[in-house]
């Protein structure tokens, strides 16, 4: 059943999105910035976690699920070091995350030779 759950909830999410580039005149751009910031205010509100719980990789892998581990990067280091916690927490959680995009991206360019779209 954990599949299941996970395959819908990372499907409806993804429609969802789609429906809204389809529908709107949001550049992609802004909408990744909307996902991250809604996984960071429904993390806030403490709804992420039970949300997570049951879709399990469905909610965790798209990018609300990013903005989600921001939030709990800067709680954590606002717990543990004040005001500093607030502009550190954020980019220690997301580092790993980041760091593995940037370094499978490059080796995927080394990989393989892209060709434009006509």
């Amino acid at each position: 059943m954990d599949y299941l759950n996970t395959f819908w909830v990372g499907g409806l999410i993804c429609a969802l999105v789609q429906i809204l580039m389809e529908k709107t005149k949001l550049m992609p751009g802004r909408i990744m910035v909307l996902l991250v910031c809604a996984g960071a205010v429904l993390g806030a509100a403490g709804l992420y976690g039970p949300f997570l719980d049951f879709a399990k990789a469905g909610a965790s892998v798209p990018l609300l699920g990013f903005g989600n581990v921001l939030w709990e990067g800067v709680r954590e280091a606002v717990d543990k070091e004040g005001l500093l916690g607030v502009f550190k927490g954020g980019f220690t959680a997301g580092s790993a995350g980041t760091c593995a995009a940037l370094v499978f991206g490059y080796l995927a360019s080394l990989l393989f030779d892209s060709k434009m779209k006509r």
